[in-house]
C-alpha cells in the first residue's frame, strides 16, 4: 500500500544529474577497445569555437615557454665555449637532454590546456609550467617514440607514418591518466589503431589550415595555434576523457 500524498504538488527536478560520458567524454580502456568514434568536421569546428577565451592565455605561455628555451639554449653554448669544449657527440648529447627535459613538460602543458579547454574546466596561464615532475617519464617516452618512428621509417616509410600519428597522445597520457613511458605509447597506439585514417585526416586538415593562416603575415596563427591544441584536446577527450571533468569539478568558462 502506497503512503505518497495524492494532493502532493509535483516537484520540478532542478538539477539533473551530469553524465559522465557527455561532460568527460570516454574512458582509457574505452580508448584502448575502440569504443568512441568522431566526425573529422565535427573536431574542427569544435576546435575553432574553442579558440574564443583560449587564444590569449595559449599565446601567453608559448610566448614565455619560447624565451626560457631561447635563453637556456644561449647559456648552455655559452657555458661549453667558455670552458673550452668542442662540439663533440658527448656535448651535443648532454645539450638535447637539457632541451628535452625543459621542452617535454612545456609541451605536455600546452596540450593539457587544451585537453581542459575541450571539457570547459577553467584555465591560467600558470598550468603550462606545472608538470616538471612529469620530466622523468616524459623524457623516456621521447626517446622511445624517436626510436620506434625512426625504425618505422627505415622499414619501408608507412610503419613510421603510422606510429607517428598513432603516438600523438601518449604525452598527455602520462601527466593526465599517470601512465608510465611504454603503458601510454601502447595506449595512444592502441587506440589510435581504431580510427587510424580519421586522426590522420584530422591532423592533415588542420595542417592545411595552419600552412593557409600562415600566408597572411602570420598573422592567422593567432587563431590557428589555439586551434591545433584544441583538436588534440578534443580528440583525447574523446577517446580517453578527462579525470577532473569526470569528478565533476568541470564549468563553463
Amino acid at each position: 500500500m502506497t503512503t505518497e500524498n495524492p494532493y502532493q504538488p509535483p516537484v520540478a527536478a532542478l538539477e539533473e544529474p551530469v553524465v559522465a560520458s557527455e561532460t568527460a567524454g570516454g574512458t582509457l580502456q574505452d580508448g584502448i577497445e575502440g569504443n568512441y568514434d568522431f566526425e573529422i568536421m565535427d573536431v574542427i569546428k569544435e576546435a575553432w569555437e574553442k579558440t574564443y577565451g583560449f587564444k590569449g592565455t595559449l599565446l601567453a605561455a608559448g610566448l614565455v615557454i619560447f624565451l626560457i628555451i631561447l635563453v637556456i639554449n644561449f647559456g648552455v653554448t655559452f657555458l661549453v665555449s667558455s670552458v673550452g669544449l668542442e662540439e663533440n657527440f658527448i656535448v651535443a648529447l648532454i645539450n638535447q637532454l637539457i632541451f628535452m627535459a625543459i621542452m617535454y613538460p612545456f609541451m605536455a602543458g600546452i596540450i593539457m590546456l587544451g585537453i581542459r579547454r575541450s571539457v570547459n574546466l577553467p584555465i591560467n596561464f600558470s598550468m603550462a609550467f606545472g608538470y616538471f615532475s612529469y620530466t622523468l617519464p616524459l623524457i623516456i617516452v621521447a626517446i622511445l617514440m624517436t626510436i620506434l618512428t625512426t625504425i618505422g621509417f627505415i622499414l619501408l616509410i608507412i610503419p613510421g607514418l603510422y606510429l607517428s600519428f598513432a603516438y600523438f597522445l601518449a604525452i598527455p597520457l602520462v601527466v593526465e591518466k599517470n601512465l608510465g613511458p611504454w603503458q601510454a605509447l601502447e595506449s595512444s597506439r592502441k587506440a589510435i589503431t581504431h580510427h587510424w585514417f580519421k586522426v590522420f585526416f584530422t591532423y592533415i586538415l588542420m595542417g592545411f589550415i595552419y600552412m593557409i593562416s600562415i600566408i597572411p603575415l602570420g598573422i592567422g596563427l593567432i587563431w590557428t595555434l589555439p586551434m591545433m591544441v584544441n583538436v588534440s584536446g578534443i580528440l583525447y577527450r574523446i577517446m580517453f576523457g578527462v579525470e577532473d571533468a569526470r569528478q565533476g569539478e568541470g564549468h563553463l568558462v
